[in-house]
């Protein structure tokens, strides 16, 4: 297997702060006795995928830190177990989605390859940190195109340092605040899960509890604040103050948060935007403040267009993602890194 860099449109380059975003690697096999319709030549391209993958494993866990995100094409990568296979090449310690807080629905495949959210295909998800309005988040992202038979469907990404240095140079106020201050989110939770929202994970599942009683235990456990609803089933919690931003290991700080998302997206039968977010001492985010972080982050976005057989692996310290709305079959999976 021969594998090298290469640029897709739209590809960005942030040469004082990591270079491109995102690195992307494509591979072929170059051997001349892979017969070109044999029916194991794609399970030996995954062999040769693993098998690189373990061989660069240290320079690419270093090439993530440095640049974000690192999209993988051309691989071979049929199926969720195959996808699953070279997740374990990477030797990275799982983060279950039952372990999760996570708001959003999704379907086990394997242990640890999920369905990347259930919500309709019409529904965008907003550019955020993976569960970042949680106490409890995962480190890092795999995402894996299993069909590609749409239009639309991307996956946006968006570098949350170089983000945050852009919103210090317009909004250095608001900046201040969201370090001084933090955040609180609020969001109301279903008993059973609600497929049509994207924040429609039921708080029996969210919380791995089987009744109310349980489900207070658990979050006193995590320093919330809840409110059981007037229909006796809905849930509605409110975290202790999280950060809004986060300084990483190299010095560099990042707009680490939901803000975006919950301002955006998080819009349902139970939820409404202004009521999800606040500052960690309950004051109000000035809807300016955020109109402005939306419209850089969108102008900083990299759009991953899918082709089926594609994998990503994301630094959910340094990057946010999100999902266009489309038409047609997309499937993408997701795992969780520690």
């Amino acid at each position: 297997m021969q594998v090298r860099q290469i640029t897709l449109e739209g590809q960005q380059n942030y040469d004082s702060a990591g270079g491109v975003f995102p690195l992307i690697y494509n591979a072929r096999v170059t051997s001349a006795s892979d017969p070109s319709h044999s029916a194991n030549q794609s399970a030996d391209k995954v062999e040769s995928a693993k098998r690189w993958i373990a061989e660069n494993r240290e320079s690419l866990i270093q090439a993530l830190a440095q640049h974000g995100a690192v999209l993988f094409r051309g691989f071979g990568v049929r199926t969720d177990l195959e996808f699953d296979e070279l997740i374990g090449a990477f030797e990275l310690p799982n983060f279950t989605y039952q372990e999760s807080l996570s708001n959003a629905v999704r379907r086990n495949r394997t242990e640890r390859v999920f369905t990347a959210n259930e919500a309709p295909p019409s529904v965008s998800i907003f550019l955020h940190h993976e569960m970042a309005q949680t106490p409890v988040y995962p480190s890092k992202l795999f995402f894996f195109c299993e069909h590609a038979d749409m239009t639309g469907g991307a996956t946006p990404l968006c570098r949350s340092d170089v983000l945050l240095a852009r919103l210090l140079e317009v909004r250095p106020h608001f900046v201040a605040a969201c370090e001084r201050l933090g955040v609180r989110y609020s969001n109301t939770m279903p008993y059973e899960d609600d497929l049509a929202s994207g924040q429609g994970r039921s708080w029996r599942s969210t919380l791995s509890v089987a009744d109310a009683a349980a489900a207070e235990e658990k979050l006193t456990g995590l320093g919330y604040s809840w409110q059981w609803q007037e229909d006796g089933q809905s849930l509605r919690v409110t975290t202790p103050c999280l950060p809004a931003v986060r300084a990483l290991e190299d010095g560099r700080k990042v707009f680490f948060n939901q803000l975006i998302a919950a301002f955006r997206g998080w819009k349902d039968a139970r939820n409404s935007a202004e009521k999800s977010i606040s500052f960690g001492d309950g004051s109000m985010i000035d809807s300016a403040d955020m109109a402005v972080a939306i419209a850089l982050a969108d102008e900083l976005c990299f759009d991953i267009q899918w082709q089926a057989g594609d994998f990503a692996l994301v630094d959910n310290f340094l990057v946010m993602h999100g999902r266009r709305p489309f038409e047609g079959e997309r499937r993408v999976l997701a795992s969780l890194v520690g």
